[in-house]
């Protein structure tokens, strides 16, 4: 299943408190809830105004509803074309 990074520009993120930010995951796993099994959030990383996301989901426009139903921006889209990390070198 295909994995996808999205960027959301939500100005001020990285000082969005834990209840704040509790609030939005409980947003997204209620979406996900009703879009059902084929869509999967891995992650997410909060910097100072975005926030990236970590989602497995069979095609772009799955991750588009997501944040559309959810009310979440989307600034793009980019589809994972593989995977590398320090055992690459290897």
């Amino acid at each position: 299943m295909p994995k996808y990074v999205i960027e959301r520009e939500i100005p001020g993120a990285g000082n969005l408190t834990a209840e704040q930010l509790k609030g939005i995951s409980q947003t997204s796993c209620g979406v996900l809830r009703n879009l059902g099994p084929e869509i999967q959030w891995v992650q997410s990383y909060v910097t100072g105004d975005k926030i990236y996301c970590v989602y497995i989901a069979p095609n772009e426009k799955m991750v588009r509803e997501h944040a559309s139903l959810g009310g979440f921006p989307v600034n793009s889209v980019a589809r994972v074309a593989t995977v590398i990390d320090p055992t690459t070198a290897e």
